[in-house]
């Protein structure tokens, strides 16, 4: 039985218009799970969450005074921002870590997983994301916040932060822009990963519905203590702001997917 929470909603003003999202903003695993036969160690890496979100969506959602939603639940289990029809939903292997929990992994617990952490958390998305355009009376702008690795495999990522995303380039550009402005970082577009991901968080939730949205990744060292959570915060508050106040970011459009043709709406909760 599961007794922990699924996902945490930070409150703030429905009527502002801005969602954040934190997919991977922990690295908890229920207690019926154990440690899923890893040691201690694995959940301090990135395999099991993303290193720094927790705390800077905290920080941002109180600055703006605005609504977040924050999984409960370690990717180890099940990963939210993966389409339950997607093989690597539930990782056998990740980053040279064999995860013995989760393999053998019969059909039924796969489906109980989907069932109990992966769907409540989509449906508190959802949730949000609808009081949000019911208050605001327009198309919310959804920010998904993410983290990654200073170097993968041993190669340096000189990248202090990117912006992943499909083909709906509405709140991308200006982000990609006001990011770069300064002119003290370097920021990936699409790099050091692709943002276009059949079934993933923002699929579902805002290209399939036309919700103008970006996803943006921060290098994990940047992040990783306090100081640098603070300093992120103060970088990103205000620019966030910005991106709110466009009106052009506020309606709904929809744009065709580079994975292919959407499935039914229905289908797809």
């Amino acid at each position: 039985m599961n007794v922990s929470p699924v996902f945490e909603i930070l409150e703030g003003r429905f009527d502002a218009g801005l969602v954040i999202l934190a997919d991977h903003a922990t690295n908890i695993v229920p207690a019926p799970y154990g440690r899923l036969g890893l040691p201690d160690s694995a959940f301090d890496r990135h395999i099991a969450y993303d290193i720094g979100i927790e705390p800077l969506t905290r920080v941002l959602a109180a600055r703006l005074g605005v609504p977040a939603v924050m999984s409960r639940f370690s990717r180890l289990l099940i990963d939210p921002n993966r389409g339950e029809d997607d093989p690597t939903i539930i990782m056998r292997i990740s980053d040279g870590a064999i995860i013995p929990g989760n393999h053998p992994i019969t059909p039924e617990e796969w489906q109980h997983r989907i069932d109990t952490y992966h769907r409540p958390y989509h449906q508190a998305v959802s949730d949000v994301i609808a009081k949000v355009a019911d208050a605001s009376g327009k198309a919310p702008l959804v920010l998904s916040l993410h983290s990654y690795t200073p170097a993968w495999k041993g190669v340096p990522r000189p990248w202090h932060a990117a912006v992943l995303w499909d083909t709906d380039a509405r709140a991308v550009r200006p982000l990609i822009e006001s990011l770069e402005a300064p002119g003290d970082i370097l920021v990936g577009d699409n790099e050091p990963y692709d943002g276009a991901l059949k079934g993933d968080t923002l699929y579902r939730h805002c290209m399939m519905t036309g919700i103008p949205h970006a996803l943006l990744e921060v290098r994990q060292d940047l992040i990783g203590d306090e100081a640098g959570v603070v300093a992120w915060a103060d970088r990103l508050a205000p620019l966030f702001e910005r991106l709110n106040a466009d009106p052009k970011l506020h309606d709904y459009e929809i744009h065709a997917s580079r994975t292919g043709p959407y499935p039914p709406l229905s289908s797809a909760r």
